[in-house]
């Protein structure tokens, strides 16, 4: 039987020892609470918009209005994306930015309950929980913001309202234009299934479209007139699948074909596909992205047809930072786990059932901080943000434990209770851990120090191709 749990509001409540908590930090929990059921309906208005990349106009709007309403100087299409935002208040040192997103996942809608079922058929849905994204990192801005507008903290912050995370990578474009290059430390957080302070790295990626072009002509009566496109681009797969023998096993090679001629009967001369190379770093990157550039020269050369290669964009891997993680972790111990409800467990099994993971519900416990290890996932734009500021990063249970990531699973979670209780942990970690390093000097000398040692010499270049971001024509 499938479960329905309806959004509702709630205190997350959280036993105060006050010889640990500061009244800085009392002052984020109170902010936060007195926000709260504002916080739920914007991340909740999110989750029903479900816009995709770029297309984010309602929740671009939503998110930057309630920063306007709160005091702070909201410039608004920066980066050339009119979706794209970046809200201000303060001045001064330490300049903290804190990241974003607000952009949907294409084709997975979602009722809010325990078994597959579109709310819209066809229509995009949260299954990264970018919704809570945006609310949770916006309202630990106006926190901050409010700490410095009693003058009980100096400086300034700086929210990033960053769209295009799931295709283009907004934030590169972001970083082209050197719009955080004046920041000393950059947060962010990820909806994920624990509380953790985030110290693993990510893979880099580049994004390229090959398309083909040849001769058509009838496939029957004169098919040697005809030079196929598709021919050469399927030369170019073949080339791609007999190299995953040889890259090394943390590397990643995917494509999409988006266009393989139109009729059976007729010699395609045109052929498109989308291809993806990821390692886990930009150097190694560098040898796989080379390497399958020559194969789809080679598939062209061999059906005798023309290729084109176009760079879509392209990220980097994330430089961790163990010290900001630390204070990260020490925020997470100070606040204290997330309670769920009888009914949230049960929605929470019912949906592992559902997916055929382990039926053990939500974990809101607060687990050491991990060592750092070699890349084993996804990739994240957040990877050039901290390329060019030190980023302090963490997660928050947003979903079922092993829940199936950018699926119904994830959606079905991100617009209601469980999603919402992520969503105030983080936003509440992200502004105390904030408020240490707003209090102290030294922390932010710690934390980019790490940093400096990290990137070493290296420089960073943006990896998309000049010219304006693809912005779709309303």
């Amino acid at each position: 039987m499938k479960q329905i749990i309806k959004p509702i509001l709630f205190i997350l409540t959280f036993v105060i020892a006050g010889d640990d908590w500061t009244d800085n930090k009392k002052a984020i929990d109170k902010s936060v609470k007195k926000h709260q059921k504002e916080l739920i309906k914007i991340s909740d208005a999110i989750w029903h918009n479900a816009e995709l990349a770029l297309e984010e106009y309602k929740s671009s709007k939503i998110l930057s209005d309630y920063a306007e309403k709160n005091g702070f100087n909201v410039e608004r299409g920066v980066a050339g994306m009119p979706t794209a935002f970046i809200a201000t208040y303060g001045s001064g040192r330490p300049r903290i930015g804190i990241l974003g997103e607000f952009d949907a996942n294409a084709g997975i809608s979602q009722k809010q309950q325990t078994t597959k079922e579109a709310l819209i058929e066809g229509a995009p849905g949260h299954g990264c929980g970018h919704n809570l994204f945006g609310t949770a990192s916006l309202g630990s801005a106006i926190a901050i913001k409010e700490l410095i507008e009693k003058r009980k903290i100096k400086g300034t912050i700086v929210f990033y309202g960053t769209p295009a995370e799931e295709t283009i990578f907004g934030k590169v474009w972001f970083a082209r234009a050197g719009l955080f290059n004046d920041l000393d430390v950059c947060m962010d957080w990820h909806p994920g299934t624990d509380n953790e302070a985030s110290t693993q790295s990510s893979k880099a990626l580049i994004d390229f479209r090959v398309k083909f072009s040849g001769k058509t002509a009838h496939a029957s009566a004169d098919p040697f007139n005809g030079f196929s496109a598709v021919d050469g681009m399927e030369l170019f797969t073949t080339g791609i699948n007999y190299y995953r023998e040889h890259i090394k096993p943390t590397a990643r090679i995917h494509y999409q074909i988006e266009k393989a001629g139109d009729v059976v009967n007729v010699v395609p001369d045109k052929a498109q596909i989308w291809v993806r190379v990821r390692e886990n770093d930009r150097e190694s990157l560098n040898v796989v992205y080379e390497r399958v550039k020559k194969m789809a020269a080679a598939g062209a050369l061999m059906a005798e047809v023309e290729h084109e290669i176009q760079l879509i964009s392209g990220i980097y891997e994330i430089l961790p930072n163990r010290r900001g993680a630390e204070l990260v972790q020490a925020n997470f111990e100070m606040l204290g786990p997330i309670k769920y409800t009888k009914s949230e467990d049960r929605y929470a099994k019912a949906i592992q059932k559902e997916t055929g993971k382990p039926e053990v519900g939500m974990d809101g416990a607060i687990h050491p901080i991990k060592d750092t290890m070699p890349a084993q996932g996804g990739s994240t734009d957040v990877g050039d943000v901290s390329q060019i500021v030190p980023v302090v990063r963490l997660s928050a249970p947003a979903a079922p434990k092993d829940a199936p990531w950018h699926s119904w699973a994830v959606v079905a979670s991100t617009g209601m209770s469980i999603g919402h209780k992520g969503m105030i942990q983080a936003t509440k970690v992200l502004g105390m851990t904030m408020v240490d390093l707003f209090e102290n000097p030294q922390l932010v000398k710690e934390v980019k120090a790490e940093f400096k040692e990290r990137k070493g010499s290296s420089k960073y270049e943006a990896m998309i191709p000049p010219g304006p971001p693809p912005v779709p024509k309303q």
